[in-house]
């Protein structure tokens, strides 16, 4: 066993949590209305006279409301100038008021009335007549909104939506360093305690109450914890396993700050790893090296794929997403949601920008037998790319 790997009594971990002191300062009001006038800047260029955010991450990113969606509509109109109008129950008002950052005016409607017949009227009063709807929005919004408007007259805002969001500030990338610094913490704790018949679920437990104890938004926002051969499914399987010498240990997790997301996954050796484990463990490592060398504003998200898949197929794995090698796109941007623009995978040519943030992780499964999936984020600067954790460095020191 490594100094990194089952060194810990559960004591000695949870003495080391205690709550984050160099805490990232929250979005300030200056900032939320520099990202309604860069979402008023692509609307002009898309012809969109209206923009409907919908409760979610998105409504959080303009309004700062951490809200999610439901049945019933909340959603931010941001119009070409003005206060934006916040449509809502009214009896969700004050509720509302206790967590929106920004000045806005309001569109309320009782439980019996109709708050699409509110958008339409707001629209008219403004003298709108294009609608950009928000593309996570659910499909009954866009049906309430068509008892209104021509079908014409609404589109994808997807362009504007992630044309504001792709690219982080550097409050956000600091409130994201500091999610990725606490989760990082916690897999080293994690790390630390395992023995021999460990439970998947004790270390499930413990993940969360460490994200919690170091002040995270709600503890672990998602946990997989799998061993041995469990580990050759991506997001794991149903049921408790415990933990015998030789078998890798996959862990990913993360947590929010302020809604900001970490995503970090360490896959490493309970004892003394086989030759297979080792050179399989040691092309993963390769493979992320390499997508992280390729980054560089002004190449395409699809390249980065192309660099890992290169490394793993000249090692005679894959090709394409066949097994052994990997199943699925090299990574995903990462932000106010786990998963969202851009992603890093085949065919996409979007363009690679400074203040983009992804995930790297270009897992190799090897069926029936176990998986290795490393996983970092980084974020595009003016030279390249910067991680916001430290890659592993070796099957049995998944710590720098």
């Amino acid at each position: 066993m490594s100094a990194q790997i089952g060194h810990l009594s559960l004591a000695d971990a949870q003495a080391q949590l205690q709550p984050w002191t160099q805490r990232a300062a929250a979005i300030t009001a200056v900032e939320y209305q520099q990202r309604i006038d860069h979402a008023r800047a692509l609307m002009r260029e898309q012809g969109v006279d209206v923009l409907l955010v919908n409760a979610g991450t998105s409504l959080r990113y303009f309004a700062g409301v951490p809200w999610g969606a439901s049945e019933r509509l909340v959603a931010l109109l941001i119009t070409a100038s003005g206060e934006p109008l916040l449509v809502c129950p009214a009896f969700e008002e004050g509720s509302l008021d206790a967590v929106l950052k920004i000045p806005a005016g309001k569109a309320l409607w009782q439980e019996h009335e109709d708050p699409y017949a509110l958008v339409a009227r707001a629209m008219a009063e403004r003298g709108a007549r294009t609608l950009g709807l928000d593309p996570g929005a659910a499909l009954f919004i866009h049906t309430g909104l068509r008892a209104h408007l021509d079908v014409s007259a609404i589109s994808d805002a997807g362009v504007i939506i992630d044309g504001c969001r792709m690219c982080k500030s550097p409050a956000e990338l600091a409130l994201m360093q500091q999610a990725c610094d606490m989760t990082l913490l916690v897999h080293r704790l994690a790390a630390g305690i395992a023995r021999e018949g460990i439970g998947t679920d004790e270390l499930v437990r413990f993940i969360d109450q460490a994200h919690r104890a170091l002040g995270a938004d709600n503890g672990s926002t998602f946990c997989i914890v799998q061993f041995g051969q469990a580990t050759s499914f991506p997001h794991g399987i149903p049921g408790v396993q415990h933990l015998r010498a030789g078998e890798l240990v996959l862990i990913d997790t993360g947590c929010t700050v302020q809604g900001y997301h970490s995503d970090i996954t360490r896959t490493w050796i309970f004892g003394t790893p086989n030759a297979q484990q080792q050179r399989i463990w040691q092309l993963e490592h390769d493979a992320q090296a390499a997508a992280f060398a390729a980054v560089r504003p002004g190449v395409t998200c699809a390249s980065v794929d192309d660099a890992a898949r290169a490394v793993l197929e000249a090692a005679g794995l894959g090709p394409d997403y066949c097994l052994p090698g990997l199943p699925h796109r090299t990574g995903h941007g990462c932000g106010l949601a786990i998963h969202e623009a851009p992603y890093l995978v085949r065919g996409n040519a979007t363009v690679l920008r400074p203040g983009m943030c992804c995930s790297n992780e270009p897992m190799i499964v090897v069926p029936g037998a176990f998986g290795v999936r490393l996983e970092d984020h980084f974020y595009v600067t003016d030279a390249g790319a910067q991680w916001f954790t430290p890659p592993s460095p070796a099957i049995d020191r998944p710590f720098a």
